[in-house]
């Protein structure tokens, strides 16, 4: 064995406490890859924690004095937020401490500067379980595929929507409903907006989009919608045309650029990613060499999530210990071969969409909304209209369209819901086929 590498783990709630606790367990095993003993030479935690053993360990509840401590190689920093874990990064870098974190938010949002400061103090900073827990992703597009120019990938990266979704499905629940029970279940937080408003998959796409396209961190250009507004009839009539309705993450490479969107989506329900369930999430990659793959597990959780710290703390260990001025490229591609390439705003994306409108039970309703389609390039490919009850006026009508261009769209829906036929506003979701 050769030198053992200290780590200073900072933060001990759900994933600091895996971390620990994956780390005493496995440690023979995780020595033996790693090619040195991994000591846990200081931990930051602003309280102890009932799952942890902490008699052998050596706690401070300052944060800071991990990062300045001259025996800890690697800073794990699994304090989560934003500002102070930025500072507390940034000083350990100055300090000369490699990096490991899985804070999702801080790569997204601060990456860019995070590798600019690692590159001039020569450290390493590793972020595997900053997207899908346990599921070594990251590692796969940078390493797995990099013979691969990816040309999309899809996922399901938040597992509070998933089981949200997936409750509404198989229950016929409303989503209000089944959000309390997720936050009952811990598995959404007081204030759920990250997760269901998009937030929290958006910052793992744009991490992933880096990984698979060679761009610079973006993630103010991600567009972001939620899944607030699914009805339970939207996923029993998706259900009804072949598909399931998933909360995803794309990035997509085309012609004009890069699109970079989360939002519900229809797919179809052969597909394996429709088949994913639960909190559970899952990622597929299509590359021009390989085809799509498809990677699934448990995307959050304290021992699953500290499988992919480790794993990071394993290769800082490999690099310090075999080469230490080889560091592996954060996003994949070499700093100096990012590409700054276009990203299309949402309007310019093309892809099929699903639309629910309430219209008056009367003839010629579907001709003049087949029409309006038709002139803005739009054919209509599946279709279910509701017969009415006797004392019914006002029936569904539920569409599938071809590829069409976002803003071509939105023309067309404002025009069908100026008719004196249609009631109310449409409902619009798009759908991708996944191929």
């Amino acid at each position: 064995m050769l030198k053992p590498v200290r780590i200073g783990i900072c933060g001990l709630g759900t994933v600091g406490s895996g971390t620990v606790n994956v780390l005493a367990r496995n440690q023979r095993v995780i020595n033996a890859r790693a090619g040195s003993d991994i000591i846990v030479e200081q931990v930051a935690a602003r309280r102890d924690n009932p799952q942890v053993d902490m008699t052998s360990l050596n706690v401070t509840r300052d944060i800071f004095e991990v990062a300045k401590n001259p025996n800890v190689d690697v800073v794990v920093e699994l304090i989560g937020g934003i500002s102070v874990a930025r500072e507390l990064i940034l000083e350990a870098i100055n300090n000369g401490k490699h990096i490991v974190t899985a804070n999702k938010a801080l790569i997204a949002e601060h990456g860019n500067e995070i590798f600019a400061a690692a590159d001039a103090k020569g450290v390493t900073v590793a972020f595997e379980a900053a997207v899908a827990g346990g599921i070594p992703i990251i590692k796969s597009i940078r390493e797995g595929l990099s013979a691969n120019r990816i040309e999309w990938l899809a996922g399901i990266i938040n597992g509070t929507g998933n089981f949200i979704l997936t409750e509404m499905r198989d229950k016929g629940r409303q989503f209000d409903e089944v959000l309390a029970e997720a936050q009952e279940l811990g598995y959404a937080e007081a204030d759920p907006t990250f997760d269901v408003e998009g937030i929290d998959a958006a910052h793992k796409l744009v991490i992933l989009a880096s990984m698979s396209f060679g761009i610079p961190l973006q993630f103010e250009k991600v567009f972001t919608e939620g899944i607030s507004k699914i009805e339970p009839v939207d996923v029993a009539y998706a259900d009804e045309l072949g598909y399931r309705i998933k909360h995803l993450g794309i990035a997509r490479r085309v012609k004009d650029g890069i699109e970079l969107r989360v939002h519900p989506t229809l797919i179809p329900e052969k597909r394996q990613l429709a088949n994913v369930d639960g909190v559970m999430n899952a990622i597929m990659v299509k590359g021009d060499a390989v085809g799509p793959t498809m990677y699934y597990g448990a995307g959050a959780g304290a021992e699953p999530t500290a499988s992919s710290v480790i794993a990071d703390i394993v290769d800082v260990a490999r690099t310090l210990t075999a080469d230490p001025e080889h560091r592996v490229p954060y996003l994949g591609f070499q700093q100096s071969s990012l590409s700054d390439s276009n990203i299309l705003p949402i309007d310019e994306v093309d892809t099929a969409y699903y639309l629910r409108m309430a219209a008056l039970d009367k003839p010629g309703v579907l001709s003049q909304v087949a029409t309006i389609l038709s002139d803005s390039g739009i054919s209509i490919e599946a279709l279910i209209q509701k017969e009415a009850d006797d004392d019914e006026e006002i029936v569904p009508l539920i569409l599938l369209t071809n590829r069409a261009v976002e803003k071509d769209l939105a023309t067309a829906i404002s025009k069908i819901e100026a008719l004196s036929s249609i009631t109310g506003p449409i409902t619009r979701i798009r759908l991708e086929p996944l191929k």
